[in-house]
């Protein structure tokens, strides 16, 4: 039989729970566990003045941000008109059914303001880390590092080229950002290559094709991973070259450390990790083992010997080539002043039968030898364990926290502009990574 419809008012009064509401394993009650403003106030009271109008509680901004970079919300709008109508998220932000939700606008005054002045999201950033470690998360043995392109909120169709500058006159935020950075190893000074094209709105954001498909301007998102549960130790945003992806790399080494006392046994990088330089810097200065494949280019393809044919002798310091005979250095650096070269002698190259096979376009054979060839050498070492097997496969782990934050999260495309918008941007999102790790990994108590 067909059901009646009722609408007769059954009750005058009504007792009513959000915390009987929300269900014990919604991702926000166990990502609640986890968050603890009282350092954030702390953090926060020299940035407001002591008397006037109480402003909007900042816990409530961040409780709101949270919200939005954990489930995938990418507009502040939005957040405010959920957070009105969803009665979890009225919940995780202490609202109850009644309480008032902020302005969007609010968000964007105290962005630019004081949570910037106080690098709240920072703060905010080693707070759940510094958890992370509390709950036994981080191991400390092994770091891998990888970076990611993510698209820049600058319309590509209305670019100028590099070479012409910016538009005379225009001011912006992001420009002034953009031209305190021009000397940053991160961002202008990066490469002296000048970009194909310039963005009016976001000059900082680089010019990229790299995807293969159509260019757009992008900026480079940097993450330092504790292999052991895949947890973000740091996090760096950069231009979209290469060479600013070594330097994050140092940075977030060099700040987990000061910061929170973690230095790897091993860091895991790619190809784009392997330069000299880098590997110099972990093996000799940091005394971290490289497990990053060498950068080398001395690998010849017409027939010739390579550098691989010399063997070199450490006593002697010189190579010996397939002839027996011997490659000396005067001990001057050349080059790029890290660089020694090796030269045979003149006599021994012109009566050398093999010479049609090692220099047939040049009087003697010459081989470069970097400064920092024994941490090559190490890294070369390494490359042939099986601890360095395992290594390949952890920092896959770095490629599945992109994925996650590109498909899940939904940060395919910046919102905020200039380094400083990006970098606010990838720091609450790895801080809403952790926190969705340590609801995931820790359970909750019985």
């Amino acid at each position: 039989m067909m059901g009646e419809r009722r609408v007769a008012q059954d009750a005058l009064f009504y007792e009513f729970s959000l915390e009987r509401h929300v269900p014990a394993d919604h991702l926000l009650r166990k990502i609640d566990r986890f968050v603890d403003f009282d350092g954030v106030r702390v953090h926060l009271a020299p940035y407001y003045s002591e008397t006037g109008r109480p402003s909007v509680c900042p816990e409530l901004m961040i409780r709101m941000l949270l919200i939005g970079y954990c489930l995938g919300i990418r507009s502040e709008r939005r957040i405010c008109e959920e957070v009105h109508l969803n009665l979890a998220y009225r919940w995780f932000c202490r609202l109850g059914l009644d309480g008032s939700i902020p302005d969007h606008s609010t968000f964007s005054k105290n962005r630019h303001g004081r949570f910037r002045e106080s690098s709240l999201f920072r703060h905010l950033f080693d707070e759940v880390l510094r958890r992370c470690m509390a709950e036994g998360l981080v191991g400390g043995e092994g770091f891998a590092v990888d970076a990611s392109m993510i698209e820049a909120d600058a319309d590509r169709r209305k670019g100028g080229p590099a070479s012409e500058g910016l538009p005379e006159g225009k001011t912006s935020r992001a420009i002034d950002e953009y031209l305190a950075t021009l000397d940053d190893a991160a961002f202008g000074a990066a490469s002296n290559v000048t970009p194909k094209f310039l963005s009016p709105s976001d000059p900082a954001a680089r010019w990229s094709g790299a995807h293969g498909g159509p260019a757009f301007y992008a900026y480079s998102l940097n993450y330092l991973i504790d292999v052991e549960n895949a947890v973000i130790v740091d996090v760096e945003g950069t231009t979209a070259i290469r060479q600013a992806e070594a330097t994050a790399a140092k940075r977030m080494i060099d700040r987990a450390e000061e910061r929170h006392g973690l230095c790897p046994e091993r860091f895991i990088g790619d190809t784009g990790y392997g330069s000299a330089e880098m590997l110099g810097w972990l093996a000799e200065e940091k005394g971290i083992e490289p497990h990053v494949p060498v950068f080398d280019k001395s690998k010849r393809d017409d027939g010739t010997f390579s550098r691989d044919d010399f063997t070199f002798d450490h006593e002697r310091d010189c190579y010996v080539c397939p002839a027996g005979k011997l490659l000396r250095t005067t001990g001057s650096l050349v080059n790029d002043g890290a660089t020694y070269l090796y030269r045979a002698s003149t006599r021994d190259c012109s009566a050398c039968p093999l010479k049609p096979q090692c220099c047939p376009k040049a009087p003697v054979r010459k081989i470069p030898r970097s400064l920092h060839e024994g941490a090559r050498d190490m890294a070369r070492e390494i490359a042939r364990t099986e601890a360095y097997a395992q290594s390949r496969r952890d920092r896959k782990k770095v490629e599945m926290l992109f994925a996650h934050l590109k498909r899940i999260l939904r940060l395919g495309r910046l919102r905020l502009r200039g380094p400083t918008g990006a970098n606010d941007e990838f720091l609450l999102a790895a801080t809403a990574q952790n926190l969705r790790k340590l609801a995931r990994l820790v359970p909750i108590p019985a």
